[in-house]
């Protein structure tokens, strides 16, 4: 089971100088997939930066940056593709750095989703850093670079925006910031619709906490104690926690303690309550905002963004018509082996989601991992967009990044630095291909 009383000890956020070494690895892994991308694209006659700034999603953005909403295709089937469906925050950032620099749309586009992704990779640090060490956090950050369809977090897409926004709203639930959770939530609620999936886990952990101050209270009589208090009354295993922050981190080893839930030590548990439930109302404001108000422009109400996406054939079915995608592949010889990948691919994903619950991860990330993973898996939607819409599941990477800081040095540098190649040729062989819709 989960321990659900886990939180993470230390509150601080990470200074730029200790996260620096995963920062530095992210960028030379990103560097990497650029310079191949170019020179691949330049073999087959194509412009790499067209590919990253001005093609597939990246279109929709900079049209809604300059235009504003309102545009959209109708296709000869009579599916209505309606710019509604993108929500507003990467192309009000474009509009501004438009605004404020000589650059382009796509140029504004395409520079804040490089500064994203360096901030979602120091908030995947952050994280992890706070859970299990700064090894096992280098490690996370690599592993996340090196994902094959990582080159989208150098595209001018939401996903590197939406990333840094929910890492960084999990690092204050977890470090008892609610206030800034609950913003930094709203915020990933206006980027990407699995803004619900930071919400959730905000919410849980806030219930959750409110449930347990309820209980401690009618134990102590309604008296408020600090949190090391609490502590001490779980001899002998509080007692090694509470060891095990003042030690040096162990690599690779978890270092949480046991405290309540998104407490930050020395405060007492009844003293953030409004400050949590103020996070709590914020975090749903973003999507809430979005969605009421596409179903205002078009008339149909709460559901109105439901209708805008069947246009484009999105919606939640339970993924049931992913189950029928993957059955059609073993139709024929050369498409089952396709078929048998997926299978392969998705019980990896549930596997290291199963991983992380007997690891003990903090449950606002099991809550945040679990939702990113049924919307992307259960979704309707385009089957070749899957992978990219699980990539801000970070989280369920954290097994393979303990196991990969567990490696001496000189071989999870080699490890990585391999899958790093393959990764960078598949990015390059994929968007000079089909590439992400």
């Amino acid at each position: 089971m989960t321990d659900l009383e886990t939180s993470v000890a230390a509150p601080r956020a990470p200074a730029p100088r200790r996260a620096a070494p995963a920062l530095l690895g992210y960028a030379a892994v990103r560097a990497l997939g650029l310079v191949v991308l170019a020179g691949w694209s330049a073999a087959r006659g194509k412009n790499a930066y067209t590919l990253l700034t001005a093609r597939w999603d990246s279109l929709w953005y900079t049209r809604v940056a300059e235009l504003g909403y309102g545009y959209e295709v109708r296709l000869p089937n009579g599916d209505v593709h309606s710019n509604l469906a993108f929500f507003p925050l990467l192309p009000w950032l474009e509009r501004l750095l438009h605004a404020l620099a000589p650059l382009s749309y796509a140029d504004a586009g395409f520079t804040v989703s490089l500064l994203a992704s360096l901030a979602a990779a120091w908030g995947v640090f952050a994280v992890t850093d706070l859970v299990y060490g700064s090894r096992a956090g280098v490690c996370a950050v690599l592993v996340w670079a090196v994902l094959p369809v990582g080159i989208v977090q150098s595209m001018a897409y939401s996903e590197s925006l939406f990333t840094a926004l929910a890492a960084w709203s999990l690092y204050a639930v977890l470090t008892g910031r609610w206030v800034t959770a609950g913003m930094l939530a709203a915020l990933a609620g206006l980027t990407r619709p699995v803004g619900l999936a930071v919400v959730a886990a905000v919410w849980t952990a806030g219930v959750v906490s409110f449930v347990r101050e309820r209980g401690r209270g009618a134990r102590h009589g309604g008296t408020d104690q600090p949190t090391g208090a609490h502590l001490d009354e779980r001899a002998p295993e509080a007692s090694g926690a509470a060891r095990a922050r003042r030690a040096p981190r162990a690599t690779g080893a978890p270092v949480a303690a046991h405290a309540p839930l998104g407490t930050a030590p020395g405060t007492t548990p009844g003293s953030p309550v409004r400050r949590r439930a103020l996070g709590m109302l914020l975090a749903p404001v973003g999507t809430a905002a979005y969605v009421l108000w596409v179903g205002h422009r078009t008339g149909r109400g709460p559901l109105g963004y439901l209708d805008v996406q069947a246009g484009w054939r999105n919606g939640f079915d339970g993924g049931y018509a992913f189950a029928r995608f993957v059955a059609d592949k073993f139709t024929s010889f050369p498409s089952a082996a396709a078929g048998a990948g997926l299978i392969l691919g998705v019980g990896l994903l549930l596997w290291l989601y199963v991983t992380g619950v007997r690891q003990r991860q903090p449950l606002p990330l099991l809550v945040y991992t679990g939702v990113v993973l049924a919307l992307a898996l259960c979704a309707s939607s385009y089957f070749g967009s899957k992978p990219r819409l699980l990539m801000p599941a970070f989280p369920v990477l954290l097994p393979l990044a303990r196991a990969l800081a567990r490696l001496r040095t000189s071989r999870s540098a080699l490890v990585t630095a391999g899958v790093a190649v393959a990764s960078a040729i598949y990015g390059a062989f994929w968007l000079n291909g089909s590439g992400p819709p």
